[in-house]
């Protein structure tokens, strides 16, 4: 599964994009989210406020409860305002 952040996330975790594999529970975004965030500090100070991050799987938008499966592409990153 690759995960890509964005914005500050990118900037909290320290990267823009990971290869993961995450245990076989795994299967929503949210515990996408819970387990991402026991990595590392950074992933954990990411993570911080799940309310205000976006997500996207293979380039939908998602919410907490949206499948993941091995071999996503599951991006986070915070609101975004058009203009």
């Amino acid at each position: 599964m690759k995960v890509l952040y964005f914005a500050w996330l990118r900037e909290r975790v320290g990267t823009g994009e990971e290869d993961v594999a995450p245990p076989a529970g795994v299967t929503t975004v949210a515990a996408l989210i819970d387990w991402l965030s026991a990595r590392s500090a950074g992933h954990a100070h990411a993570f911080e406020q799940r309310d205000v991050i976006r997500a996207a799987v293979n380039q939908d938008f998602a919410d907490p409860d949206s499948p993941v499966t091995p071999g996503d592409e599951v991006a986070f990153f915070p609101p975004v305002t058009g203009g």
